[in-house]
């Protein structure tokens, strides 16, 4: 009987240790369940008075894009809103970038302006320079930066500026759907969004707050009143920043204008990359000066080494210790608690892929999409201030001298 009695008891605090083990990650679940929030959707698109609706500027920075742009411009001529034009920055494509664009029919836009756009300045980016030179031709009250690779429903554009109305917005970003077609895209994708929704798990929120840090916007659909645009030094305010989206939304806060972040999941989808080297080459290029530009100077020598130890020791090192513990490597704990910690691991990427609409199955092979993940982390901090991003380099100004 005392035999019994010890056996529960050891038993019992094998199972506390286990529990107390695996406290990070049952963190994370209910992190993920009652902290993260998406925006509030935007108005109904009745909600906007069509009669005194402001012209509007779609302007599209494109470079290289054969594969999206037509997509995107049809998109938008199929828009359902009085007065609205698209140009289209082609910004030295080496493809027929600007070609395709010229074939797609004007359909209820205005018109569709296609421009070349001149050679990169020094101290520009290429994508801040696109949008300057398009604000430069267009006509519109408000403007609105988007990408090439967005679909947009017809009534967006009258749900946009019935919410930049209805939020008296300097800045108003929209979140979308995140499209995930391929294998790499549906399992590094959610790696790389949950690591952003950690760090701004209410974007709706934070962009309200005082603090100009927790500016954030998403660069596929950027709207602006022209005169704040105008007010606060528009992109050339930007001009040498990779994570250009989120620079405009921190200088429009310090500046104490309004940013505000909405969704609209039913009307605007984004397919960001098609590939695993589209992946890791498009998420090299900001992911750590976009995460070194959202926190203050002080820890910023420390966050980077922080971050990928905890992106290791959270989502890699439980599915390699469970492979060694299988094998009889440290024992029966070991082993009970690498599994509890995978176990725990494969639901938060369940769940967070099925927020993102993808398939939740790929969560079971989440420490595929981790390691890749890191990989880009880790490259993306080993090249620094050097980017390359399609078929140009730039060397970015040094970290410390970013506010």
């Amino acid at each position: 009987m005392l035999d019994m009695a010890q056996g529960l008891r050891t038993l019992s605090q094998a199972h506390m240790t286990i529990l107390l083990l695996t406290l990070p990650w049952i963190g994370v679940l209910v992190f993920l369940i009652f902290v993260v929030r998406v925006p509030s959707e935007l108005p109904e698109a009745g909600a906007l008075d069509g009669e005194s609706a402001p012209s509007i500027s779609v302007i599209i920075p494109a470079r290289n894009e054969r594969s999206n742009i037509a997509n995107c411009i049809a998109s938008l001529t199929r828009t359902d809103y009085p007065d609205f034009e698209i140009i289209v920055v082609d910004d030295r494509s080496e493809d027929d970038t600007a070609a395709i664009a010229r074939s797609v029919a004007v359909g209820q836009a205005s018109r569709i302006l296609v421009m070349d756009g001149a050679e990169l300045p020094d101290g520009w980016l290429g994508k801040p320079w696109a949008c300057w030179q398009g604000v430069g031709a267009a006509a519109g009250e408000i403007l609105l930066f988007t990408d090439a690779d967005t679909t947009h429903g017809s009534l967006l554009l009258r749900r946009a500026v019935a919410g930049l109305q209805e939020d008296g917005a300097d800045l108003l970003t929209v979140l979308g759907r995140q499209l995930m077609e391929s294998f790499w895209e549906r399992l590094v994708q959610p790696q790389i969004f949950l690591t952003m929704m950690l760090r701004f798990p209410r974007v709706e929120a934070l962009v309200q707050n005082d603090d100009w840090r927790d500016a954030i916007a998403n660069g596929q659909f950027i709207m602006m009143p022209r005169a704040s645009y105008h007010a606060i030094g528009g992109h050339e305010a930007v001009r040498g920043e990779v994570v250009e989206d989120m620079a405009l939304a921190q200088t429009v806060k310090r500046a104490g204008f309004k940013v505000r972040a909405r969704s609209a999941k039913q009307d605007f989808a984004t397919r960001m990359y098609r590939s695993l080297p589209d992946l890791i080459e498009g998420w090299s290029k900001n992911i750590v000066m976009g995460g070194l530009q959202s926190v203050p100077h002080a820890i910023r020598p420390i966050i980077l080494p922080l971050s990928l130890l905890a992106g290791i020791g959270l989502w890699i090192a439980p599915p390699v210790l469970l492979v060694a513990a299988a094998f009889g490597f440290g024992g029966p704990l070991l082993l009970q608690w690498a599994g509890a910690a995978y176990l725990l691991s494969v639901v938060v990427f369940s769940l967070f892929t099925a927020i993102m609409k993808g398939p939740p199955a790929y969560g079971l092979l989440y420490p595929l999409g981790a390691a890749v993940g890191s990989f880009i982390f880790l490259r993306s901090w080993v090249r620094g201030r050097n980017v390359e991003w399609k078929g140009r380099k730039y060397t970015l100004r040094d970290i410390a001298e970013i506010p």
